[in-house]
């Protein structure tokens, strides 16, 4: 058998150390990238995230503003229509002596006269 050669590796050797370092330094530095991208893809959600959360309470302003602006214009034309005409008041007095005075007339008989008084008071 052969003695082994102590001092400088050979080529082999030389090639097999020079893998090893280049492997280890990919496998580095592509973790490093990983890393990184996943720090801004977590950056990018935050942020979106937060732009969401505006557009939601910007959404959220102007549904109360167009609430508000609805309600104040239903007050405004509540305000603004006139009210109604009141129905006239029937004096029962003046109706009860006009029914007598049919009455008197003979116009309206007893009966007549008893139930437009009901009517009346009814």
């Amino acid at each position: 058998m052969m003695g082994r050669r102590m001092g400088r590796p050979g080529l082999i050797g030389l090639a097999a150390r020079t893998a090893v370092v280049a492997g280890t330094a990919t496998a580095v530095s592509g973790g490093m990238q990983n890393r990184q991208q996943a720090k801004y893809q977590q950056q990018a959600d935050a942020q979106a995230y937060q732009q969401q959360q505006q557009q939601a309470q910007i959404d959220a302003a102007a549904q109360q503003a167009v609430a508000q602006q609805a309600y104040q214009q239903q007050a405004y034309q509540q305000q603004a229509a006139p009210p109604a005409p009141a129905a006239p008041a029937v004096d029962i007095v003046a109706e009860l002596q006009k029914l007598g005075a049919l009455k008197e007339q003979g116009i309206l008989s007893d009966d007549e006269f008893a139930a437009a008084k009901a009517k009346l008071l009814g």
